[in-house]
């Protein structure tokens, strides 16, 4: 039995996406939602499609529903309604026709033919050709438009609204053609921060509405949604589509974080192995200072990860620490157990303050004491090598504990930095002819200057020619710069207890690193499975694993060829999928773009598409979002528009194709003249040019 060619919106069965399409079941759906209600309109259906123009009963179907709407005497918008448009995993936003502006029969039916048409370059997975519907709605008068999505695309912030408005109807916005002003709304309808030009006049109850429309539209389908919405010239809010969000990142929460504090200790990424043996100990420190101290409740520091590393780069509690401040409730600062708390911290801190700087020099002597007595490390069983790991490891946290302690008690810590002691002791060293493992061994301060590594030493820094003669000086001062620089150079004994303490944590961990190597040369590289650097690739406890006789992993090479994850953002939250999304900036300078997702990337500029669509690279820069682009993304890495709106479709399929992607960017093409080496950052909206053109 042949189904019906054409169904009224509000006809229960075009709920049915095999019946009507993904879009006009969703809106068909979406009937009964308050905040907004859909526009009149009726559908085409998947069975009706295929036997207009061949079955004249479908073709009186069709013209008896446009009368019933008003016939001539109403203007229609036609859109497609495929069973693979609108889905939870991919929108296909805008790869179909949509046609406006259509009055009269000829005109409605010519607009029916092209939005079918349009299924014929829109294929699914295996390439076949899905069941499209088409959607026939009352075309709307718009004093203002948009689209939202009911959480924030680009960090995934479920307690945001997006919204992009234009003066005018959405269509405008979503095809990419205009930058519309970017708003994150809380759920009280507070605009929370802006981008791009001013928005347009929107009272506190529209975007009240909006929010409320947002949140019903998750709510009856369980996932936050894109919605495409349009106000008339009544002030009426109307809901004209939504579909689930397909490219929002992962949803990211829990405190700020960022490689700040720690970035000059762990510049660069950590692999497996250093992360176990290094993060740890700091960690505990960290929590043990906090506690002591009670400068942090118990439940605060458990909430917190304290250190973590994302893609092997190291990052802190920004928060935790003070380096940036949560929101703090005024009941949360005036409230009795906040002040008895504050009484009781203060009296601790006073006792410890006293009691630190013995305590400290009790602990300097006892490092010193046990480093000068480890033997030579190739005389020490593998036991007894994971053994000194074990203990160089708590001692490390004990250490880091009393520095983090002065760091926060002791107001002043007098002396210089360790840095300027290793500069004198490298630049003695580099003139007596010492080359870099003499120089540490004669001059161990000097690993000051050297991040902690399993892998292969970075070389110590160059120094300036200590042979140079300075200019005329009274005949009291030194004849050489090295005179001149031995004579003010300060040594270990005139370090403040806080850079002696840190001083130590780094001959701790070169300790642990040295007894690592050793152990690699011992277990990986008498086992074939390549040089003793890959040890590094190893956690702590796969590398006991093998100690006590156990198999290197097999994926050991693949874990070194692993490239790291990119630096991170210098504020962050961590998102679900552990990826690093950028905290954004309350506000923003009009020469700065709008992040629409899709990471981060560096590339050279291209104004012309690549010749060769498998040949991925480079950054698009373009004036518009055109959905001609679209098959080209899987070819690039970033994509740079001047005008466009992040819930445009083509910025929504960047997102999907991990594209890095800023739009709103003023006068890109001037500013990045091709071949100009461009970082461009999808979360915050920057784009920086690294370079000038290449070649140039």
């Amino acid at each position: 039995m042949t189904g019906p060619a054409v169904l009224s919106l509000d006809d229960p069965r075009c709920a049915d996406e095999q019946v009507a399409g993904a879009k006009a079941a969703n809106l068909a759906r979406s009937a009964g939602i308050r905040s907004g209600p859909i526009r009149p309109g009726f559908v085409v259906t998947t069975d009706g499609v295929a036997r207009l123009g061949d079955d004249p009963a479908a073709d009186q179907e069709l013209c008896s529903a446009w009368e019933a709407l008003g016939g001539d005497h109403t203007t229609f918008v036609v859109r497609s309604s495929s069973t693979i448009e609108d889905a939870g995993t991919s929108s296909m936003a805008g790869q179909f026709t949509s046609v406006l502006d259509v009055k009269g029969w000829d005109a409605l039916t010519e607009a029916v033919d092209a939005v079918v048409r349009s299924a014929d370059r829109v294929r699914d997975a295996d390439g076949r050709r899905r069941p499209i519907a088409v959607l026939v709605q009352e075309q709307l008068d718009a004093v203002l438009g948009g689209v939202m999505f009911s959480a924030d695309p680009v960090s995934g912030d479920r307690s945001l609204v997006a919204v992009d408005v234009v003066p005018s109807r959405p269509d405008r916005l979503v095809g990419g053609t205009v930058t519309a002003s970017h708003l994150l709304l809380t759920r009280t309808g507070r605009v929370a921060s802006s981008s791009g030009p001013p928005a347009p006049p929107m009272s506190r109850s529209l975007r009240l509405h909006l929010v409320r429309l947002a949140r019903e539209t998750e709510q009856r389908f369980g996932s936050p949604q894109d919605v495409e919405w349009a106000v008339d010239g009544d002030g009426r809010l109307w809901l004209l589509q939504c579909r689930p969000i397909t490219a929002a990142s992962a949803t990211a929460s829990g405190p700020v974080l960022g490689p700040g504090p720690i970035a000059e200790t762990f510049p660069a990424p950590l692999a497996p192995l250093e992360q176990d043996l290094y993060l740890p100990p700091l960690k505990e420190g960290i929590v043990g200072a906090l506690s002591v101290t009670g400068a942090m409740s118990a439940a605060g520091i458990e909430r917190s990860p304290v250190v973590v590393a994302v893609g092997g780069r190291v990052a802190v509690d920004l928060q935790l620490l003070g380096v940036t401040r949560g929101h703090v409730s005024l009941w949360q600062r005036i409230s009795p157990a906040a002040l008895v708390r504050h009484v009781a911290v203060s009296w601790r801190v006073g006792r410890i303050r006293v009691a630190l700087p013995q305590l400290a020099a009790g602990l300097l002597e006892l490092v010193d004491d046990h480093l000068a007595a480890v033997p030579e490390l190739d005389q020490l069983s593998t036991d007894e090598l994971i053994d000194l790991i074990d203990r160089g490891r708590r001692e490390l946290a004990t250490v880091h504990r009393y520095e983090v302690l002065s760091g926060m008690l002791l107001r002043e810590n007098p002396g210089p930095p360790a840095a300027s002691v290793a500069l004198g002791a490298l630049r003695r060293g580099r003139r007596d002819g010492l080359d870099d493992d003499a120089l540490v061994a004669e001059h161990p301060v000097v690993l000051a200057l050297r991040a902690p590594s399993v892998g292969p030493s970075a070389p110590l820094p160059a120094v300036a020619d200590a042979s140079a003669t300075p200019p005329p000086s009274d005949p009291g001062r030194p004849e050489t710069v090295a005179a001149l620089a031995e004579a003010s150079v300060p040594d270990l004994d005139d370090l403040g207890q806080r850079e002696a303490l840190r001083l130590r944590v780094r001959w701790l961990q070169e300790l642990l690193a040295r007894v690592a190597r050793q152990l690699g040369r011992r277990l990986i590289h008498t086992s074939d499975d390549g040089p003793p650097q890959l040890v590094r690739f190893l956690s702590l406890s796969e590398l006991v694993a093998v100690a006590e006789g156990g198999p290197v992993p097999d994926d050991l090479h693949e874990r070194a060829a692993r490239p790291p994850g990119p630096p991170l953002p210098p504020q962050f939250r961590r998102a679900s999928d552990d990826s690093a999304v950028a905290v954004r900036p309350r506000s923003r300078s009009a020469s700065e773009g709008i992040g629409a997702g899709g990471g981060r990337a560096v590339g050279r500029a291209l104004h012309r598409p690549p010749a060769a669509a498998d040949a991925r690279g480079g950054v698009l820069v373009v004036r518009y979002l055109e959905p001609e682009l679209a098959p080209l993304l899987p070819a690039i890495d970033g994509l740079v528009a001047e005008t466009g709106s992040p819930l445009s479709h083509l910025a929504i399929l960047a997102r999907e194709s991990g594209v890095a992607t800023v739009v709103g960017v003023t006068d890109a093409l001037v500013r990045f003249p091709a071949g100009t080496e461009l970082e461009v950052d999808g979360a915050t909206g920057d784009v920086v040019a690294i370079d000038g053109p290449e070649g140039a």
